[in-house]
């Protein structure tokens, strides 16, 4: 029972992340998220036990984290409406 909580709270995380991701006008702030999204979808392969995948998506979440901050040095930092 207490696996579930821990899977719904997870859940929801992810979704409330993306919404923010979708909304926020601030880029370096919705790599901020994706990293955090990241790291709730590694809990979330972890939990329904599939390390290999957790660890596939722990390390491509970090590269491409890596590379929107790199690449965020080149173009402007907010969004334009």
């Amino acid at each position: 029972m207490q696996i579930l909580i821990i899977e719904a709270v997870l859940l929801l995380f992810l979704i409330f992340i993306t919404i923010a991701i979708i909304f926020d006008p601030d880029l370096f702030a919705c790599t901020l998220l994706f990293c955090a999204f990241s790291f709730c979808a590694v809990l979330t392969y972890l939990i329904f036990g599939s390390p290999d995948v957790a660890f596939t998506e722990a390390v491509i979440g970090t590269m491409s984290t890596v590379f929107f901050a790199v690449a965020l040095k080149k173009v402007d930092r907010w969004c334009k409406k």
